[in-house]
This record gives structure tokens, sequence and C-alpha cells, in this order.
């Protein structure tokens, strides 16, 4: 299937999230999904373990089910970032469009065609002061290349973690093992519109530092 036509550089700082933007009404085929999940496969993990899983939720009752979980925590998550930042529910600057889009996206993730949730194995219970970084950077690698592959085949998503507070009841939903822990929830879908840019960032000379602090 033809992609979009884009350098490396150009895939690298053009893969937005994709919020307001995603075809809710346009079907992703399975078989698309699955190419780029190939391509993630490829990404590196702690000690090539592999432990990652990958739920893909097409069923339409499963997704509203989900998307009201989703929509249940980004609601007063959302409400209190907007009292502690009042731009980000005002105005029309960078935060007031990220909480708008975020808003919009609460409210329809159930009616987003595809919901990706990338998974790690665990052990049942993690030792006192043991570092999760290898744990999950065994899995946030894979979750990327999955989202630029989707912006290289034209498919929107974003990176999305505020369905965990309900993990325990999606997890139950989902029927997935008690070793298995979900990493993020990644909304697929065809992009409406391709104006897609490097976003404004803070200056690297403001974050870099060169052998010490």
């Amino acid at each position: 299937m033809r992609g979009v036509p884009l350098t490396p550089d150009e895939l690298l700082t053009t893969t937005r999230s994709v919020r307001k933007r995603l075809d809710l009404t346009r079907p992703v085929p399975l078989g698309l999904v699955k190419e780029c999940l190939e391509i993630a496969l490829q990404a590196p993990s702690g000690g090539m373990r592999q432990g990652w899983h990958w739920i893909v939720v097409t069923d339409p009752q499963v997704r509203a089910q989900i998307g009201d979980f989703y929509r249940r925590s980004a609601e007063p998550y959302l409400a209190s970032a907007a009292a502690v930042d009042p731009s980000r529910a005002t105005g029309s600057g960078l935060m007031a469009r990220v909480g708008g889009s975020s808003a919009y996206l609460a409210q329809h993730m159930g009616e987003v065609p595809v919901l990706v949730i990338p998974c790690i194995t665990v052990q049942p219970a993690w030792p006192a002061g043991e570092s999760q970084a290898g744990l999950w950077g065994s899995l946030l690698p894979a979750a990327w290349s999955y989202m630029l592959a989707c912006r290289s085949q034209g498919l929107g998503t974003a990176w999305t973690t505020l369905h965990l507070q309900y993990e325990t009841e999606i997890a139950g939903l989902l029927g997935l093992p008690d070793d298995i822990r979900q990493g993020a929830l990644i909304p697929t879908a065809y992009y409406t519109g391709d104006s897609f840019r490097p976003a404004e960032r803070r200056p690297l000379a403001d974050v870099l530092h060169v052998d010490r602090w």
C-alpha cells in the first residue's frame, strides 16, 4: 500500500499527536495496522526479551467501553490542568489548542476506528526499589516506531495514558493475564488534512549539558 513520501527527517519532525483531525468515519484496514506493527517489532528491547504484546481493538462495543473509561479519567484531569493554567482552557495560544484537542479526543476516543494498546510482560510484583526504566524502555521505542510507521502510511496517532486510571477494569474487559501491564493507548485513524510541521520546542542550548550540568 502506497505510503506518504517523507524523508527520514520529515518523518521524525512531523509525526505529531493527532487528536482532533482523526477521521472517525473511515475504516482502517487491519492489514495496514499489522504492517505498522511489523515495523514496530524491529525496535530494541532490554536483553532482546521482546516481552511486548499488542492489543488491537476494532470491535465497536469494546472501543466504546474503553472510550468511556478514557473520558471518565480525562475530564477531571483536563479540568484540573485548566484550573492550574487557565490558558489551557481560554485564549488562542498553544496550550489552549492542546487543551481543546485533548478534550475533543476525550469525548470521541470510543469512536476512533482502531485503538492500539502496547503492553509488556512483568513479574506479578516488582521488588521494592527496583527501577522500572528498563521495563518501559523495552516497550516505548517499539510503540514510537509504530506511530512513525503509521505516519508514513497516512495514519494519525496520539500517545495517551489517561486510561490507566482504569487499567484493572480495561484489563478485565480485554481478558489480559495478570502478568501483562498496559503502557499506553494509541488511537489510530486516517487523518483529515496534512499540514503537519515541526513543533515549537525549547532551544537545544537550554537543555543541553556537555560533560556535566
